[in-house]
């Protein structure tokens, strides 16, 4: 083979390989040919944005692409895999997250197209024969995916599924009425965005599952680890009391899905029977979406089975053999997904080899040009933990110290939800001639992708104030964690400098 066609043929290959990624899932990922990107603003291939948008979607780093394109070369050559051989990757993928978490040997590992999809493994959890229905606690629904509010009821929230069924958002999978479950919110934030103490939160779970149970009902309580915004919720001493108070008559999954999470805090969880729901494409670092549960072996032996209509969304090699029910879904492969999952738990697996000094002086000098940033737009942080609790976050330094949310409802421009949305998506756009200078210019044309907006600071007058994320990766923090001091201060300004220049020039048009 000549260098020309050995050029060719690795140009086919990534381009095969970005296309794919796009497949298998919702409508969420599929790019627009017109633009590039996909609805957040990422593409299943490496760019030179510049991104702190890991609470939201991230660009394929260059080094995960490659080894995508590697493994397809490999598993699959001729674009296409057998229903087997899905079978065998998926069950390889297994072992590697296990290790690289130092899992359990007995957890069940469940694969999903998106954090969205891994609600309906928390329902089939949840499943009991011989309850009448599911209540479904969940805590901080703004502050979850906005599709987990259908799936989290048993509802489709696209309109197709990652097995390419068009349905419509918002019916049931179970038209039978079988599967019967009500959503129950706790809200986790008050005025200003201040977080709800635990202890209020856990009188109000302990009296919906009180409610559930007495109605013959089986309650699910979501626990909050990492929200959009950071939060941990409820703490480990109040999930073991509601443990002691209900036994098992309730069940636990744990909103992972940001992925900010350490192996001890995925171990706690696990022992006490939580079935814990990680993501790979936010922290982990992978292009959107896959999603991975992690089940307690006692958790899945309880379950009464996969529920009408996962026959519609799930592969049989996506769920653990011995699930009962497993043998009624299709028998396929879903090519995209499980290259999503390649790149996601690649990058896993090169951020477990970083030192705790490592992540510790990335993310000391992260918080430093957070801080330059907010007081250069005038703006003040919302914080992760409850008034006064300021050591969880270096309890907690994945969770709270790699996401920031900045409030821009209190800065002299005062900044609204809506008007941070425009802002959010206009810089990412090119801005023509804007700017006095030839920096600003540049800067101007510069696209800047960060973290959605959140509503969690409620307004007095009504309404929510305007916020933005930024957020570290894990192939960011491997990326960082290889330059000296100086290098990565330098890094940091620079990109904080470029990111408050091309607000203000935006808050100028």
């Amino acid at each position: 083979m000549t260098a020309i066609a050995r050029a060719r043929k690795a140009l086919d290959l990534a381009e095969a390989a970005a296309k794919l990624m796009e497949t298998g899932g919702d409508a969420r990922i599929a790019v627009d040919r017109s633009t590039g990107f996909n609805k957040y603003m990422v593409a299943p291939r490496p760019s030179d944005v510049l991104a702190y948008s890991s609470s939201t979607a991230n660009d394929i780093s260059p080094t995960a692409f490659a080894e995508v394109q590697r493994r397809l070369a490999r598993i699959a050559p001729d674009l296409a895999l057998s229903a087997d051989g899905y079978a065998e990757t998926l069950d390889q993928l297994r072992a590697r997250l296990r290790a690289a978490l130092r899992l359990p040997t007995s957890t069940r590992i469940v694969f999903a197209a998106s954090g969205t999809d891994l609600e309906y493994v928390g329902l089939a959890v949840a499943s009991r024969d011989g309850a009448t229905g599911i209540d479904n606690i969940l805590l901080g629904a703004d502050e979850v995916g906005s599709g987990c509010a259908y799936s989290a009821q048993g509802q489709f929230f696209a309109h197709s599924t990652p097995l390419g069924v068009a349905v419509e958002p918002a019916l049931s999978l179970d038209p039978s009425g079988r599967t019967n479950v009500r959503l129950i919110n706790v809200p986790v934030r008050g005025p200003g965005g201040t977080v709800t103490p635990s202890e209020d939160m856990l009188l109000e779970i302990g009296a919906a599952v009180a409610t559930a149970i007495g109605a013959g009902r089986h309650p699910l309580i979501h626990i909050v680890h990492g929200s959009k915004t950071g939060l941990i919720l409820p703490s480990f001493a109040h999930i073991d009391a509601l443990r002691r108070r209900f036994g098992h008559k309730l069940s636990f999954v744990v909103d992972a899905c940001q992925c900010r999470l350490g192996d001890a805090a995925i171990a706690a969880y696990l022992a006490r029977g939580a079935t814990v729901f990680l993501t790979g494409s936010k922290f982990m670092g992978g292009p959107p979406f896959s999603g991975m549960a992690l089940v307690p072996e006692a958790a899945a032996s309880a379950s009464a089975g996969i529920l009408p209509g996962f026959e519609q969304i799930f592969n049989r090699a996506e769920w653990p053999e011995s699930w009962i029910g497993v043998s009624r879904l299709p028998h396929g492969a879903n090519l995209g997904l499980l290259l999503r999952l390649e790149a996601s738990i690649y990058e896993l697996e090169l951020f477990q080899k970083l030192t705790a000094a490592d992540i510790r002086r990335t993310l000391d000098l992260f918080d430093e040009s957070i801080d330059e940033l907010t007081r250069k737009l005038g703006a003040t942080r919302v914080l992760p933990y409850a008034t006064g609790e300021w050591q969880e976050a270096r309890s907690h330094p994945l969770e709270m110290r790699t996401l920031v949310t900045i409030d821009l409802s209190q800065s002299a421009e005062p900044v609204d939800f809506d008007r941070a949305a425009v802002l959010h998506r206009m810089l990412f756009q090119p801005l023509g001639r804007a700017g006095s200078s030839r920096d600003e210019r540049d800067i101007a044309e510069r696209r800047v992708r960060l973290g959605q907006p959140v509503r969690c600071v409620p307004l007095p007058g009504g309404g929510w104030g305007g916020t933005l994320r930024l957020g570290l990766s894990m192939p960011q923090m491997v990326e960082l964690a290889a330059m000296d001091t100086m290098s990565l201060c330098a890094r940091l300004h620079d990109d904080m400098a470029a990111i408050a220049t091309k607000i203000d020039l935006i808050r100028d048009l």
